[in-house]
């Protein structure tokens, strides 16, 4: 029997990591950087969410030898010029990854406007050998005027994707999972990976 082919997932986000090991199931053995060693913060100072996942993974492959993969994840508010973007996890000044603060800034900031539409945006970016790749998931949706639900994490108490009548923090792991930018560009990642 053929071995499970083994890759890093660059980040310290245990959410992520349980989403996307739930995602691909047992046809790929995803590391987190706890397993190989690397107890690093590293930087997100791009400015684009393509930069910070391509930069994620160039630190991994550069000082570990992995081949790995790093993603970065922004909601992107139509009313707000797209904003919060690639600032999403550190949306409410003075915090670092408080959902709740960045939640009670973005419904703050969306107080009576009309137009919530907003999609969230995952990019990863892959580096096997000496080869990068970068793909890229999309969901479409809304953004409510209060939180619904209590699974998810983030933003998904106040975020309606258009294929579906509840919130992602409403819905079991597998139904986000199913439609969820991550999931989607997971999707793609599995295809590039032939798995």
């Amino acid at each position: 029997m053929a071995e499970t082919k083994k890759i890093v997932f660059a980040t310290n986000n245990a959410h992520k990591l349980e989403e996307i090991r739930r995602i691909v199931g047992d046809s790929l053995a995803v590391l987190s950087l706890s397993d190989i060693g690397c107890n690093v913060d590293i930087p997100e100072n791009e400015d684009t969410l393509e930069g910070n996942a391509m930069a994620k993974a160039r630190y991994v492959k550069e000082h570990y030898g992995y081949d790995c993969f790093a993603d970065d994840t922004g909601l992107e508010v139509e009313a707000l010029g797209g904003a919060p973007g690639v600032h999403s996890a550190r949306y409410a000044p003075g915090t670092s990854h408080d959902s709740q603060a960045n939640m009670a800034r973005l419904l703050q900031e969306m107080k009576g406007e009309e137009n919530r539409r907003a999609r969230f945006r995952t990019v990863i970016a892959l580096i096997q050998g000496s080869e990068e790749t970068m793909v890229e998931g999309i969901v479409e949706g809304d953004i409510l005027t209060e939180q619904q639900g209590e699974s998810g994490f983030g933003y998904d108490p106040i975020f309606r994707p258009i294929e579906s009548d509840l919130t992602f923090a409403q819905m079991s792991a597998d139904e986000k999972n199913l439609i969820s930018h991550r999931g989607r560009a997971t999707a793609k990642l599995l295809k590039i990976l032939k798995i």
